[in-house]
């Protein structure tokens, strides 16, 4: 698939957005408390006003102005903290599926941070019910297929992670959406190795390994991810350009990146858009996905990174194609369902071409 990314050329004048807009995709690197739409944010800042967060949506775009990696993570902490009630966490579900069914994501695995919300007094059985009775509801409403992965908050210590394991292997917690273990929050002192024994914990119960690594620290990270935590997918991987070596290793292994461009921007892990990695990785041969990471936060959705993917990269309405496919073929998805989706994008491309 990931060949024709390279080759693929976008007509001159023509404005790929309304095939983007229409396109079935699946995202793969898109977070719970990170997708809650300004209008959620404001309701549930309204709900709590004790919060330091604005109720103005107006005055969030301000808010979410970040002014390198810890700023993030700290104004991203501060909504963490706005979801203090299952019903808030069934609210925030819900309508981060609908936000998703909006752009035509037929499937997304959700990052979610359960130990953010246990920590704040959440009942963890209350905590897996409202993700999974918005999880069905949402599917059952959208046709959107939603799916979890629980993540490790790395700069919460090995508390948070060993919280994170128990609640994701507990056969009397574990949630019936949840696929893959992951780990995300700041990498600069917070190694990887580290982690280890819970990943191993998590593989062994059936779940994926699908770390954030090489985001804001260089290329080792994302090879103790590989090695330490073995990692099946990378959470952003942005370093892993500047190891010819590495993006051989992840392109022979078909490791997939879930690379998230204006994320990487709003956090000063790149400069700037031009200055992407993304075209490395496609000229190396690495399997590309494009995500959304945290939206309306960068002030992004996936819609909008197709449109960045398919500039940077140059890409026609085929190369757009193939690249939505690229996540299909990454993803946890059985055969079947993989096989389902990917026919969906064809025959959408097909048609539209046809027109």
């Amino acid at each position: 698939m990931t060949d024709h990314l390279v080759t693929a050329t976008a007509a001159p004048g023509r404005d790929p957005r309304a095939f983007i807009a229409g396109l079935p995709k699946a995202e793969l690197h898109v977070h719970h408390v990170g997708s809650a739409s300004p209008r959620i944010v404001s309701e549930l800042a309204a709900r709590h006003p004790d919060s330091k967060v604005p109720s103005d949506p107006e005055a969030l775009a301000d808010y979410f102005t970040f002014t390198d990696f810890a700023h993030f993570i700290d104004v991203y902490l501060s909504v963490v903290d706005l979801v203090r009630t299952p019903e808030d966490v069934r609210l925030l579900t819900f309508e981060v599926a609908r936000e998703l069914a909006r752009q035509q994501v037929r499937y997304a695995e959700l990052t979610i941070t359960p130990f953010s919300s246990t920590r704040r007094g959440i009942d963890e059985r209350a905590f897996m019910d409202a993700i999974e009775d918005a999880r069905k509801a949402a599917e059952s409403e959208f046709g959107t297929v939603l799916r979890w992965c629980f993540d490790i908050p790395g700069e919460a210590g090995l508390e948070s992670a060993e919280e994170t394991v128990r609640l994701a292997t507990d056969d009397r917690l574990r949630p019936e959406g949840l696929v893959s273990f992951g780990l995300g929050g700041p990498e600069i002192g917070v190694p990887r190795p580290q982690f280890k024994p819970y990943f191993d914990r998590a593989i062994a119960a059936g779940l994926r390994s699908v770390p954030h690594a090489g985001e804001t620290t260089g290329p080792e990270t994302v090879w103790h991810a590989l090695r330490d935590l073995r990692a099946e997918r990378i959470g952003h991987g942005t370093s892993a350009a500047r190891d010819p070596e590495l993006l051989a290793h992840l392109a022979e292994r078909r490791i997939a990146l879930e690379v998230c461009p204006t994320s990487n921007i709003a956090t000063r892990a790149v400069t700037t858009l031009d200055e992407h990695p993304i075209k490395e990785f496609v000229r190396a041969g690495v399997l590309v996905t494009v995500n959304s990471d945290d939206p309306p936060m960068f002030g992004t959705d996936l819609n909008h990174e197709y449109l960045i993917a398919a500039r940077l990269l140059d890409l026609d309405e085929r190369g757009l194609a193939e690249l939505a496919k690229n996540a299909v073929e990454a993803s946890f998805l059985d055969r079947p369902a993989k096989a389902r989706l990917a026919t969906e994008i064809d025959a959408y491309t097909t048609s539209w071409l046809a027109r």
